[in-house]
């Protein structure tokens, strides 16, 4: 038999045709071998060896007859990686990934009686045991899952294991993240694995965790896969990541009673693809959608595995490795814990608590200040807040002989419904941090956030601003507004100033600008800028980037907010991607509109009307006018003696509604006056430059 290195294992979907999708990573695998050299050059001499001292380790033990008598438990613990999106699942969705790969590894898969006659008398028992831990490495309460925020979730590869990492002979980690490095899971097998404790275990991607919540059933069994790698199975054609390849029938999985195959990608029953042997089609090592069975061979080869010195394998299972990882016996109530879905909703609105306690919670009691119902006895209960303001939970949970609790403070924001009405107009001189304007800043890596500063400013003394200039590639930061009454308004118009400069010509940070129509529960993009071309205003800079003065300032002016978003509950929200640039800046953030019914002055005869949006205003103000019919008109800019400083129009309006700049960008502070003319009288309305 040939036996190859395998570096690298990367799952595909197992079991059904409607969940194909291309999961190639053979790629992949070079990149990984790649970094590992760059660990230390000799890491594949040192992989190899290890490998084959294992090789020989499963040949002894395979000679000498060993199958394993069952009874094998092994501590799990799952790694939640997350940004606050779909990845972060729940626990019921990881105790039913527990429960599959349970069934899976004692035979108890309703499916494996299906398995073809040919190979039903060698589909193994492994008799393994999979239990979340109930104690963490320091010998705390815990319910064998980590929740991890970071932005890293997004590459789900080897980079985020350093967030957090168990000891792996205590252990088998799986991380779960929103995606596993373009796959639907990988891992090292133990060879590898043996240089490389603090990345040893199973990556997988949150669709192809469990059979409910974010996956589905056709994609349960990719976890069972990994765990095949992680106990050193190959895939059922060798050591490759390419089915189908006619190469494959030369190699070979290192297992004598799983035939040569190419390997499968569909669930071809029939597939004799090296010859007149049947393939094993529905083998967990295949790619075939159709899975539902290991060999005696496989069960041997694991099981060597596990009694392997080889990444310590053989201490997993081991008595007192059970006891430190709390899965030796019944675990005993030691926590009160809740998620909810929402932290931020507008007033009128409801969110879900549920009790998230551990062990064998077998009642508990809720409060809820502010809410309705204000207390309650029920798993999961759905509370409604009618008012704003920022709200504590407590829950107490028993087991009949004993209490816990816990009282969370700032649980849950309740935001204004309706919000602020028209204009805003946000400099931010007034405030030394986000929140003192009700905004939310979502900074997820705990790196540096949106922040006011006195750095730079386009108006006045202040800006909000993110140090970049360090910062990792891939960060996503967040600034949230509160919410706005735009109900009464049309033609909704955002505006800002911001100053960016690139690090280097590779840089390509992104600025996003969203808005929500329902207080932030969706979200519509509205516009963008990317650091290559319109939101750099500051060139190249590898320093602290500082805004020398106007010019390094853009102004961005979005449009495109149509009617949907003429709500009471508004909210605008500030996405800035790092990609190797600098740092950004953001002043004098405007939103308005065009009144619908109220706010408009008359004018001469009641045949047309004007308003100033916004007013007062830091930069620039507009002047809408709703002509009923057309007519010439004059418009002056005054001062407060009636001192004409600039006529800014002259000339016909078509009837409707019209908007005119009104030139007090470069002005100074102070209170300005505009001058309309026309054949129905002459008008004059105030506008306040701050």
């Amino acid at each position: 038999m040939t036996r190859s290195l395998l570096f690298l294992a990367l799952a595909l979907p197992m079991s059904e045709l409607a969940a194909q999708e291309s999961f190639h990573c053979g790629n992949d695998e070079n990149h990984r071998i790649g970094a590992a050299i760059a660990r230390a050059s000799d890491f594949p001499a040192r992989v190899a060896q290890r490998t084959e001292e294992l090789e020989a380790f499963t040949r002894s033990f395979e000679d000498a007859g060993e199958r394993g008598g069952g009874g094998y438990v092994i501590p799990v613990v799952f790694h939640i990686i997350h940004n606050n999106g779909p990845e972060n699942i729940t626990d019921a969705q990881i105790h039913d990934a527990v429960r599959i790969l349970n069934d899976d590894f004692n035979r108890l898969n309703a499916d494996w009686d299906n398995v073809r006659p040919q190979f039903q008398d060698i589909v193994a028992d492994i008799g393994i045991e999979f239990r979340l831990a109930t104690k963490d490495p320091q010998g705390n309460c815990t319910n064998g899952i980590t929740r991890t925020v970071s932005t890293l979730t997004n590459a789900g590869d080897d980079q985020m294991k350093a967030l957090i990492s168990w000891p792996r002979n205590r252990y088998m980690q799986v991380w779960v993240a929103a995606s596993a490095d373009g796959a639907a899971g990988y891992t090292f097998r133990p060879g590898t694995a043996d240089w490389i404790p603090d990345e040893d275990g199973i990556v997988m991607q949150h669709t192809y965790v469990g059979a409910i919540g974010t996956s589905s059933t056709g994609r349960s069994r990719a976890l069972t896969h990994e765990v095949g790698h992680w106990l050193n199975l190959a895939h059922t054609w060798g050591n490759s990541n390419e089915p189908g390849v006619d190469s494959n029938c030369g190699m070979d999985d290192g297992v004598s009673d799983t035939p040569n195959t190419r390997g499968w990608t569909s669930c071809t029953l029939s597939g004799a693809s090296c010859g007149s042997t049947l393939d094993n089609v529905e083998n967990y090592m295949e790619y075939s959608y159709c899975s539902k069975m290991f060999t005696e061979g496989q069960k041997t080869r694991m099981i060597a595995a596990l009694n392997s010195n080889t990444a310590q394998r053989n201490q997993l299972w081991q008595t007192s490795t059970l006891i430190n990882s709390g899965v030796n016996g019944n675990a005993t109530l030691c926590a009160a814990r809740f998620s909810v879905n929402r932290r931020e909703i507008c007033a009128g609105s409801s969110v879900v608590y549920t009790d998230e306690s551990y062990h064998n919670v077998s009642s508990r009691t809720w409060t809820f200040p502010g809410g309705e119902p204000a207390t309650s006895d029920a798993a999961s209960v759905v509370v409604h807040y009618p008012s704003g303001g920022t709200y504590a939970v407590t829950l107490t949970a028993t087991d009949g002989a004993s209490l816990v609790s816990t009282t969370e403070q700032n649980v849950i924001t309740v935001l204004a419904n309706p919000g602020q009405a028209p204009p805003l107009t946000e400099s931010f001189e007034s405030a030394s941090q986000p929140a003192d304007l009700g905004w939310t800043v979502v900074n997820t890596d705990g790196d540096n956030g949106y922040t006011i500063t006195n750095t730079a400013a386009y108006t006045g003394t202040k800006s909000v601003r993110i140090l970049n200039n360090t910062s990792m590639t891939g960060r996503l930061d967040q600034l949230v507004t509160s919410t706005y009454d735009m109900s009464e308004v049309s033609d909704i118009i955002l505006s800002f100033r911001y100053a960016y400069a690139r690090r280097t010509i590779m840089s390509a940070d992104q600025l996003r600008i969203f808005v929500s129509s329902d207080c932030g529960t969706t979200w519509s993009l509205r516009g963008q800028l990317f650091g290559t071309s319109d939101l750099n205003t500051g060139g190249i800079v590898t320093g602290n980037f500082i805004p020398n003065g106007p010019a390094q300032w853009g102004y961005k002016e979005i449009l495109t907010i149509n009617n949907s978003f003429q709500v009471s509950n508004m909210r605008i929200r500030f996405d800035f991607f790092s990609d190797g640039g600098n740092n950004l800046y953001l002043d004098d953030i405007n939103l308005n509109g065009t009144p619908v019914s109220v706010g408009l002055v008359e004018l001469g005869d009641g045949t047309s009307n004007t308003v100033v949006v916004p007013n007062p205003t830091t930069s620039n103000a507009d002047l809408w006018l709703r002509m009923g019919s057309a007519d010439r008109v004059r418009l002056d800019l005054l001062d407060v003696t009636g001192r004409v400083l600039s006529t800014f129009h002259d000339g016909i309006l078509s009837g409707g509604d019209q908007r005119i700049a009104i030139p007090v960008d470069d002005r100074a502070s102070g209170i300005y006056l505009v001058r309309v003319t026309s054949s129905t009288g002459i008008r004059t309305v105030q506008v306040v430059k701050e």
